[in-house]
């Protein structure tokens, strides 16, 4: 078993990005076309997670193209894949989200995610609090 996980550290790449399962991400894919490579942007809705983010793990992307859905696979420690950028976080409440397959125009989208939110909603006072603390005036010191 420690043979396997030598044989898979070699493989595996040292950070991963952070993203989520309702995110829109742009991959940044490798293409070799005869002996140029050039570097292809698949930009989607990630739509499953699988495997966690070891060496088995990978990712799905969905996109509409042309009226029609295209999903790929992508392994997260795949040497093809050069990077994966966040372009607009997703708000969802399940893991996998096979019902934007079923789904047709702007119904594919999804609620954007916002971080600000939180911290909003975290610094919120009590109403007896605000009013202690505008009670408070302090006095210039001459």
């Amino acid at each position: 078993m420690e043979i396997i996980k030598k044989i898979d550290e070699q493989y595996m790449k040292d950070s991963l990005p952070a993203f989520k399962v309702g995110d829109v991400v742009d991959v940044h894919v490798k293409i070799q076309e005869g002996e140029k490579e050039r570097v292809q942007i698949f930009t989607g809705t990630v739509i499953k997670m699988k495997g966690g983010k070891g060496i088995r793990g990978s990712f799905s992307v969905r996109r509409i193209v042309q009226g029609e859905g295209v999903e790929r696979v992508f392994p997260f420690h795949s040497p093809a894949v050069q990077d994966v950028k966040v372009t607009r976080p997703g708000r969802v409440r399940r893991a996998k989200l096979y019902y934007l397959r079923d789904r047709i125009g702007k119904a594919t989208k999804v609620k954007e995610r916002r971080e600000d939110s939180k911290a909003a909603r975290g610094s919120k006072k009590s109403p007896k609090a605000a009013s202690a603390e505008a009670s408070k005036v302090e006095e210039p010191v001459a």
